[in-house]
């Protein structure tokens, strides 16, 4: 046992979908004292079944874990992580209060560019909020940010049912902070997060890690949603192929006009797409299963920097316009 474990954490994870779930699963069996903020029928099947969890093939798991609805049932935790869709952010995080002791640090695992992504001095746009992430600034004004560890976890997890989590693909949690560097909490987080069985790592640039995810994220999400379609067809596809490729060379170009070090090519990283097999993105997911779907902290968010820097991304607006009619047309999006 090493320090990281020397004593179970009081970890509160917002969220109880597939990626919450699934952290929650790996950390509860580790030992530690896990709180699921849920709600609905998730809420109720996680009290009534606990959390049914499977990965790698193996037979499902059934692992008690503590759900509530409502934040003053948990008190204060000493790890909060945000595991919920980027839309939920600015009317559940004001609501957080309770969780937060002095020194609990809020570790971000949402998809796209988290609320925080610009408040970080000595960069481009420094200062600069995201209208399509947090409009009033609600999240923002909830967590200072010297509360803020930011992540990006690969890993490829759905939920068949209310309370049931599959992991498919992906073992790999990046934890750092915001201003660059390793710090003690991060580097003790990380190894907490680690010796569950999580692949966590500390990362020296976590901006940067985020946005080597968003290369992936910003062209199979919407392009998902509207060809409805799993990865690996979508990359067999001549046509989807090239869009695909076009769009993440526009992302990386951005990415570099940010001052961000991404050191990753558009094939580099479109294999290892392709290596996570037949993957139905969080979008798609969405769609089915008749959720509300993250367009804007994904795609919109990146227009929003582009056009802050001048930066031209015709592809990525094509699609942003297309996907936002398919999920209006669909209830999904406003």
């Amino acid at each position: 046992m090493t320090i990281a474990t020397a004593h179970p954490r009081r970890i509160g994870i917002v969220g109880a979908g597939a990626i919450g779930g699934h952290l929650a699963a790996r950390l509860a069996g580790a030992g530690h004292d896990v709180t699921l903020l849920a709600r609905g029928a998730t809420l109720e099947a996680l009290r009534t079944h606990g959390l049914r969890y499977t990965t790698g093939g193996q037979p499902e798991q059934r692992i008690a874990v503590r759900a509530e609805s409502a934040p003053q049932a948990m008190g204060p935790q000493d790890l909060v992580v945000l595991a919920l869709k980027s839309q939920a952010l600015p009317t559940v995080v004001p609501t957080l209060q309770p969780l937060l002791a002095t020194d609990t640090p809020v570790l971000t695992l949402n998809n796209g560019l988290p609320w925080w992504y610009f408040l970080v001095p000595g960069q481009p746009l420094e200062g600069q909020r995201l209208s399509r992430v947090d409009p009033q600034g609600e999240t923002e004004r909830a967590v200072e940010l010297s509360r803020v560890l930011g992540g990006t976890i690969m890993a490829s997890c759905y939920c068949p049912q209310p309370g049931v989590v599959v992991h498919s693909a992906g073992a790999r949690l990046a934890i750092g902070e915001p201003a660059g560097g390793v710090s003690e909490r991060a580097s003790l987080w990380s190894g907490v997060l680690a010796e569950a069985g999580l692949g966590a790592v500390a990362s020296a640039q976590i901006r940067s890690d985020i946005w080597l995810k968003l290369l992936g994220n910003v062209c199979a999400n919407p392009l998902s949603l509207l060809t409805g379609a799993t990865t690996d067809r979508m990359l067999d596809d001549a046509g989807v192929s090239a869009l695909f490729a076009a769009m993440m060379e526009e992302c990386i170009a951005l990415g570099r006009r940010l001052g961000l070090t991404l050191e990753t090519t558009t094939g580099q990283r479109m294999a290892q797409t392709r290596q996570l097999g037949a993957i139905r993105s969080s979008m798609l997911q969405d769609l089915e299963a008749g959720r509300s779907v993250e367009l804007d902290a994904i795609l919109g968010a990146a227009i929003e920097c582009a056009q802050a820097v001048g930066q031209p991304v015709p592809r990525l607006q094509d699609v942003f316009a297309l996907a936002c009619l398919r999920a209006r047309s669909a209830g999904l999006y406003p």
